[in-house]
């Protein structure tokens, strides 16, 4: 069964940790990115986590009924079957919702795994992400409180951010952010533990260090992960061990090696990568059509070549291209080689 359960979740993330490397976690939006994800975490012999967005929700389910949930949903049951042929585990997430999405997208997500649980069948996702950074902190931690009771009670990990990840991604547009808001204080981390931690579910913790969603040129992000190291030594000095937390990198297309490997020095289980396998899918893409532009349109001389215009052509090419760079991120993030699946 790839697609991890809640027990071996929980032993992923405890791996990483134990052993200072992360997964890789891929946004996807359509069947064939979804199977890019599998393929590249399969090459590199690693675990991963596949995620969907409250955007790749409504891809997914087509232009007429932008339906985020039911995309995800369709998204999720197609990994499920797919990864029944692999032999790594992954996990299911979504990714970034909001606070306005939280009724529409995130709770109706956790009922159908509620639903499910009750027919003995797997949970849908196996953890989710409340983005509550744009609220005041206060009410952030007030309602990732309740979003952890209702976890907790389906066997679900929750992941919540303070401070704000810049940049622009999925529509949500944090460019203009209060620069401080960039960096998360030591004094955040120790109120989200003070917080959730009395709830006695799994959480996640995506805390700034200057990480920004997108892709820019070389010196345009400044990342400060030591922010991570004083935050996570905060709350270990005041509450024990246990105040570690498991921490998510944001926006962590682009940014440099060196940077990736000293965050896992802090804990850090899980980045995010989206824009590079973009990227990556649509080089493929830009590549076929450059090279058989001619072909690819019928003209007044002749009629087009249906080998090369088949979109299966050139989204087996992007399927490959991405795959690679999911399995690069695998190398980035040291946890290649490292499956749990026996």
């Amino acid at each position: 069964m790839p697609v991890a359960t809640p027990e071996q979740y929980r032993k992923m993330l405890d791996a990483a940790r134990a052993g200072k490397y992360a997964y890789p976690a891929i946004n996807v939006t359509t069947m064939e990115t979804a199977n890019a994800a599998l393929k590249g975490f399969a090459d590199a012999k690693s675990d991963g986590i596949i995620q969907v967005s409250t955007g790749g929700g409504e891809f997914a389910s087509g232009v007429n009924l932008k339906d985020a949930v039911l995309g995800a949903i369709s998204i999720a049951d197609h990994v499920r079957l797919v990864a029944e042929r692999y032999n790594i585990f992954v996990a299911l997430h979504t990714d970034h919702c909001p606070p306005e999405k939280e009724q529409s997208f995130m709770r109706p997500l956790i009922a159908e795994t509620a639903r499910r649980r009750t027919l003995g069948m797997p949970n849908l996702f196996q953890s989710h992400m409340f983005d509550g950074s744009s609220l005041p902190t206060k009410e952030n931690m007030e309602r990732s409180r309740e979003l952890l009771k209702l976890c907790k009670e389906n066997e679900i990990i929750l992941e919540v951010e303070i401070g704000v990840v810049g940049g622009e991604e999925d529509g949500i547009d944090n460019s203009k952010a209060d620069r401080a808001k960039l960096y998360t204080t030591p004094e955040d981390m120790m109120a989200v533990y003070e917080a959730l931690s009395p709830i006695g579910g799994r959480y996640m913790l995506a805390a700034t260090f200057g990480n920004v969603h997108g892709i820019y040129k070389p010196g345009n992000v400044v990342l400060k992960p030591t922010i991570l190291r004083d935050g996570q030594e905060a709350c270990i000095k005041k509450f024990g061990p246990k105040g570690a937390a498991d921490l998510v990198f944001h926006g962590g297309s682009g940014s440099d090696l060196k940077d990736i490997h000293e965050t896992l020095e802090y804990g850090v289980v899980k980045m995010n990568i989206d824009t590079d396998t973009q990227y990556w899918f649509t080089e493929a893409v830009v590549k076929h059509v450059d090279t058989y532009r001619k072909v690819l349109l019928h003209s007044e001389e002749d009629v087009a070549d249906k080998k090369r215009f088949d979109p299966r052509s050139y989204l087996k090419e992007a399927e490959k291209n991405m795959a690679k760079r999911v399995q690069q991120g695998c190398d980035d993030l040291k946890s290649t080689g490292k499956t749990l699946y026996k």
